[in-house]
């Protein structure tokens, strides 16, 4: 049976908030399938033929959406018309057969909504900025004759991914057919950015990302490189720093965590402890690894979370810096660690991180409830680009229960203890 393929972030529900808040997607017109309206500049009779006609297209793309754009295409007269571009992406083969019917009906596109009635100073149907244009939109975009990306609207990109696999990527299994179909579309990818004259940088921006970090927003400079805007005017060159990969093989692991979803470590003696192993990465290279680890806490409904983090550079580099605030934002939660240790180990080329924090009961059951959850783990250090990374609930709700029970009953224990010390004093 063949899955459906999505090159979707975010997040939508993976879409990484910049501010605390769920990293459930909401629902809006930007989550229905994507829908067409029409709108011309102003009156007609005030700038007559001259008026421009735009098309605000809003929504995911699906394999259907192609057919019905174009019976929208035919059942209006959208001569001259730009298509206006305002989508968290969807299906890759919906995307570039959308992109292709824009083309064949000579269409401009651009990243925008339009403005509400009665917006100061503007008419409707005026593009309005910010808006953006992510994953598969991106390729859409591509498809117009012309292209413009406002300076205040985003095109951001990531990988294509099996869509029932997205929410914990690196935890799902994958068959040889998986493989073949991913392969099959990005070189549908590839012909398509060929045909609609794109640069070949918008692949490599785009296969570059995995589905674990946040999307990627294009710079200046890359979009008109990428050949989605004729009109950007390239500025100065970034100075951020960038993070040097290393190999895969050369980061050590804590050795007990599953990187294959969440595991119960629960052995004789041993305090119960729930733990996740995944790899830190920044725009897809390998910088590392880190291991969450949810042990019990030290009052009933409380639980001890610790990340331990390894990050690694090549003898020819700098050590990496040491690693200044840890964050999690798990459903409405924003979470700061406390960090314990953060320094490099011994002649090693490695700084190991560990921080600490508290998290309630509630929030974990949350977590485990539903398949399509996620937590987010936010690390920041100076000088450095910050790394984010989405992390999936698989295991958790099966090991959850059991692994609640024993911290209960050790819980339980402790109170009894003390209730006993007291009686004797």
């Amino acid at each position: 049976m063949r899955r459906p393929l999505f090159g979707v972030l975010l997040l939508a529900a993976c879409a990484f908030p910049v501010a605390a808040g769920t990293l459930e997607s909401a629902a809006n017109s930007r989550a229905q399938p994507m829908q067409f309206t029409r709108h011309q500049e102003g009156p007609a009779e005030a700038c007559g033929a001259k008026c421009r006609v735009y098309v605000f297209a809003s929504g995911m793309i699906t394999a259907d959406t192609p057919r019905r754009f174009e019976a929208f295409a035919r059942e209006y007269d959208l001569t001259g018309a730009t298509v206006v571009l305002d989508s968290d992406g969807g299906s890759v083969r919906g995307a570039l057969a959308l992109g292709r019917v824009i083309r064949q009906f000579g269409f401009a596109t651009t990243v925008g909504r339009r403005m509400d009635r009665g917006s100061t100073g503007a008419a409707s149907g005026v593009v309005s900025a910010p808006a953006s244009c992510e994953s598969m939109c991106a390729f859409v975009l591509l498809g117009g004759v012309q292209r413009e990306v406002p300076a205040k609207s985003r095109v951001l990109v990531h990988q294509i991914w099996l869509g029932d696999r997205r929410d914990d990527a690196v935890a799902a299994s994958y068959s040889a057919e998986d493989l073949v179909l991913v392969q099959r579309d990005i070189g549908n990818m590839v012909r398509y950015t060929a045909d609609m004259g794109g640069g070949a940088e918008l692949i490599e921006l785009a296969l570059r990302i995995p589905p674990w970090e946040p999307m990627r927003a294009l710079s200046r400079e890359e979009l008109q490189r990428s050949g989605l805007d004729g009109s950007a005017e390239p500025s100065e060159p970034s100075t951020a720093a960038t993070l040097t990969p290393v190999s895969a093989q050369g980061a050590d692991r804590a050795g007990q965590s599953n990187d294959r979803g969440w595991a119960l470590l629960d052995r004789t003696g041993v305090p119960a402890m729930l733990a996740r192993h995944h790899p830190l990465t920044y725009e897809g290279e390998r910088i590392g690894n880190f291991d969450l680890v949810l042990a019990c806490g030290d009052a009933p409904g409380s639980y001890t979370l610790t990340y331990v983090e390894r990050r690694t550079r090549p003898a020819s580099a700098a050590l990496p810096p040491i690693v200044e605030q840890v964050r999690l934002w798990i459903g409405d939660a924003d979470v700061l660690f406390r960090i314990t240790a953060s320094e490099a180990k011994g002649s090693s080329r490695q700084v190991e991180t560990v921080a600490t924090t508290t998290i309630a009961a509630p929030q974990l059951r949350a977590f485990a409830g539903t398949a399509s959850r996620s937590l987010s783990v936010h690390t920041r250090s100076a000088g450095q680009p910050a790394t984010m990374i989405r992390i999936g609930n698989s295991g958790f709700a099966k090991s959850f229960p059991q692994f609640e029970a024993v911290c209960a009953e050790q819980s339980r224990l402790r109170i009894d203890a003390h209730a006993q010390l007291d009686q004797r004093r």
